[in-house]
C-alpha cells in the first residue's frame, strides 16, 4: 500500500501466499483472492510446478539468490505501475504491476499482491472468521483504505489465509513474473494490538516459502522495523515507499545489501533519496494515485 497517507488506486490486486504444501509438507489448500476486476479464485497450480510464460522475463544473466531465484538488478531504472500497466519509459529495467496485469516483456517484473488485508469489494468473499475482530465481534478495519484486516493470530488461521491467497502467487508465476511484492506487512501496527509483529513474520514466512517454491523472489514491502529479520524470513529485496522522506532508506539498504526499490511521492523526497542513495538504490518519484500516462495526476520523475 502507498505509505503514510498515500492514496491507493481502487481495485489493486491482492493476493499472496500460498498453499502450505511448502510448509512442513502440508497438503494443498483452497484459495481465493482479491484484485482489480477479480473476486473469484484462480485455478490452483501445483506448488512444485515451475512458472510458465518465461518469454516475458528479461533475457541474459541476472543476479541469483539461494536456489537460483532471479533478484532485481541493483540501482536499476524502476517504474511503479500498480495503478495500471503502460509501456515502461526508456531506461526502466524493473517494473512492478498488479497481479492481474501481464508482465512487461524483457524487464524484471514484480507482481503486486495485497496480502494482509481484504479490499472493500472482496470483503464479503472471505469467511467471517478470517476477518480480524475485536472483543465485541466488530471487524477491525484499516480506516485509511477501508480494508478489513485478516486474522493471522494462530497457525491454523495463518494457514487458511495463506491457502486462500496462495493461488495468486501461482498466477504471478504462471504469467512469467520474476518476483512478488506482498503488501500490508505492517497491518499489525493498525490492528489495535490484536496482531503482533511475530504474527506478521510467521505469515510472511509462509508466503516466502511458497514464492520460492514457484521460483519467485519476494520483496519486503515497507515495515522497516522488521527489516533486520529479513534473512530468516526468506525476504530477498525491499520495496520502500517514502523511505527518504522519513529517513529510513539507510536501514533498508543495510538490511538488504542495497537491493532496495524506493518510491517517493514528493519532489523533496526524491531529492533526499537521490542525495543519499543515487547510484546505490533504485529510485523513482510517482504520483500518489500511481496513475497512468494521460491522467491529470500522472507524475513520474527520476531526477
Amino acid at each position: 500500500m502507498p505509505a503514510k497517507g498515500v492514496s491507493r488506486v481502487g481495485g489493486l490486486g491482492t493476493a499472496v501466499g500460498a498453499c502450505l504444501l511448502l510448509v512442513a509438507g502440508l497438503s494443498a489448500c483452497g484459495s481465493s483472492g482479491k484484485s482489480a476486476g477479480s473476486t473469484g479464485d484462480h485455478a490452483e497450480t501445483s506448488a512444485a510446478a515451475g512458472p510458465s510464460g518465461a518469454s516475458s522475463k528479461a533475457s541474459g544473466p541476472s543476479p541469483t539468490a539461494t536456489g537460483g531465484l532471479r533478484l532485481p538488478p541493483l540501482h536499476a531504472g524502476f517504474d511503479y505501475q500498480i495503478g495500471g500497466a503502460y509501456p515502461p519509459p526508456a531506461g526502466v529495467r524493473i517494473v512492478s504491476r498488479d497481479r492481474t496485469a501481464a508482465p512487461a516483456p524483457g524487464l524484471y517484473n514484480i507482481c503486486y499482491v495485497n496480502a494482509f488485508q481484504a479490499q472493500p469489494d472482496e470483503r464479503a468473499s472471505w469467511p467471517a472468521d478470517l476477518l480480524l475482530r475485536d472483543g465485541h465481534g466488530k471487524v477491525v478495519v484499516d480506516e485509511d483504505w477501508g480494508e478489513a484486516l485478516l486474522d493471522i493470530r494462530t497457525p491454523a488461521k495463518r494457514e487458511r489465509v495463506a491457502a486462500r491467497i496462495g493461488r495468486w502467487i501461482d498466477g504471478c508465476a504462471d504469467k512469467g513474473y520474476d518476483a512478488v511484492e506482498p503488501d500490508n506487512y505492517d497491518s499489525y501496527t493498525r490492528s489495535r494490538h490484536l496482531l503482533t509483529a511475530d504474527d506478521a513474520m510467521a505469515f510472511i514466512t509462509l508466503l516466502s516459502r511458497h514464492a520460492h517454491a514457484r521460483q519467485l523472489a519476494i520483496g519486503q514491502k515497507n515495515t522497516v522495523e522488521l527489516a533486520g529479520s529479513r534473512k530468516r524470513l526468506g525476504l530477498d529485496f525491499a520495496v520502500a515507499e517514502e523511505c527518504a522522506e522519513y529517513d529510513e532508506c539507510g536501514r533498508y539498504a543495510k538490511a538488504f545489501d542495497d537491493r532496495v526499490i524506493v518510491i517517493e511521492y514528493t519532489d523533496s523526497g526524491l531529492r533526499k533519496a537521490r542525495a543519499g542513495f543515487a547510484g546505490r538504490l533504485s529510485i523513482v518519484r510517482r504520483d500518489v494515485q500511481v496513475s497512468t500516462p494521460g491522467s491529470s495526476d500522472y507524475v513520474r520523475k527520476v531526477r
